[in-house]
């Protein structure tokens, strides 16, 4: 069999596409940004800043987009139109865009209907909703308390500290530091709680807000004294340890392209290290900082090859055994490393991952259940997903649920490198976040 390499072009990054496309909608004039993910999720974002006053025309495969005046606008914004009805801020299914543009619009002025669809409204809200209403909005839920669907009335990030707990999603922080540049005076956003999960997205946030000259300042407390800090230098976060001093500079526009995506293209490495044939991904930054760059480290720790090279990120197969992982900072890659475990010699523990319970789906328990239908045994203890892995069944057709869930669907396709004939319910859920894939993968499974 050839041992040429298979070449996969890395998707843009869905993150960044979504917080480009935030900042260019909240900078001062007219940006162009290009690479930006077509997809569901980014759809949403896109549809959400439109109806808050942005105007985002494509031009040549990019998109233009002109910046608001004066912050997001909903309902009621203007006062010689007071009976004007609250603004619709539909999330559809895409969490990235709710959390982030619900801060977003808080930091303008009027009202929004906030709502998605039906397992938009069962995901919890309560943690930013309390967030908000100490900087200053107020919200009427129309269902349930702390959740979607609710209108939400806003005059500006009027509250000066507010405090938040990142043991659900770092998704909360990152929204309110991109909505506090337009606020009128120095916001303080201090990290509380027990844990902090995703830190790589705060990441992300910070390096676009500092490309677009949003200005913040990240502090750390060292004993009794907080010590200002590059933000590039912070790997980890320790609750109550570290707060931002974001500074009202607004934005400023620029032309930007979105690099790829770790997360969507840890599906194209991982057959590397599983199939018969090296994979070749082009497009991915090998000193990214998204944190499911750590695909690279945790294939190579089960004894895939990895190789970086100007021509981008090299897999080879290699004989996998288990390995020992906390996986807190890259919970989207838990569905692939969970399927490559199926394949390894000695079992593999993924700990630190409960907030994965809120995903599109449970995803973890998703994981255990999809991945025990090829005779590989799994067992979910406390925060962690174990993976015990036997023979995969070769020749066998297995029928695999998706939940409606993109990683899900792209995860369980790896099985076919094992023999299987996989069937999923609903392959098209993949257009989410990489309406892309099926192409891409028709290369690997030949």
């Amino acid at each position: 069999m050839s041992k040429e390499p298979i070449i996969i072009n890395a998707p843009a990054s869905k993150s960044l596409s979504h917080r480009t496309l935030i900042a260019a909608a909240l900078a001062n004039r007219v940006s162009e940004i290009s690479s930006v993910l077509d997809s569901d999720d980014i759809t949403r974002t896109r549809d959400c800043l439109t109806a808050c006053g942005a105007t985002i025309a494509e031009k040549a495969g990019n998109l233009v987009v002109s910046g608001m005046e004066s912050g997001p606008k909903g309902g009621n914004a203007d006062r010689k139109h007071k009976k004007d009805a609250p603004h619709e801020l539909f999330m559809h299914e895409s969490g990235t865009t709710c959390r982030l543009m619900t801060a977003v619009a808080a930091a303008g002025h009027g009202t929004f209907l906030v709502h998605g669809a039906p397992r938009m409204h069962e995901r919890p809200m309560a943690e930013l909703v309390k967030a908000l209403k100490k900087l200053g909005a107020s919200f009427e839920f129309k269902e349930k308390d702390g959740h979607l669907p609710f209108v939400m009335t806003c005059k500006g990030y009027t509250g000066k500290k507010v405090e938040i707990s990142l043991e659900e999603s770092s998704q909360y922080l990152s929204g309110l530091l991109l909505g506090a540049p337009l606020a009128s005076h120095e916001t303080t956003i201090t990290v509380t709680g027990k844990k902090a999960v995703s830190w790589p997205y705060v990441a992300l946030t910070l390096r676009i807000m500092e490309d677009f000259k949003a200005g913040f300042d990240v502090q750390i407390k060292d004993g009794k004294q907080w010590e200002s800090v590059p933000w590039r230098s912070v790997k980890a976060v320790t609750p109550g340890t570290i707060r931002f001093i974001v500074k009202p500079t607004g934005y400023d526009s620029t032309d930007y392209q979105v690099e790829g995506d770790w997360s969507n293209a840890s599906y194209f490495l991982a057959a590397g290290a599983i199939g018969r044939r090296p994979v070749l991904i082009k497009g991915l930054a090998a000193d990214s900082l998204q944190g499911d760059r750590a695909i690279m480290d945790i294939l190579s720790q089960m004894g895939a090859s990895i190789k970086v090279s100007f021509d981008g990120i090299l897999v080879e197969p290699g004989s996998l055994h288990g390995i020992t992982v906390d996986m807190g900072r890259c919970p989207d890659l838990v569905p692939t490393v969970a399927t490559v475990a199926a394949f390894a010699s000695t079992p593999t523990t993924i700990t630190n991952v409960a907030h994965l319970r809120l995903k599109e789906t449970d995803r973890l328990k998703a994981c255990a259940l999809e991945i025990s239908r090829t005779q590989t045994q799994t067992e979910i203890v406390d925060d962690s997903l174990i993976i015990r892995p036997s023979r995969v069944p070769n020749g066998h057709c297995i029928n695999f649920d998706t939940y409606g869930d993109h990683r899900m669907a792209m995860a369980m396709s790896l099985f076919q490198l094992g023999g299987i004939d996989v069937i999923l319910d609903n392959p098209g859920c993949v257009n989410k976040s990489f309406p892309g894939f099926w192409d891409e993968w028709k290369k690997i499974i030949g």
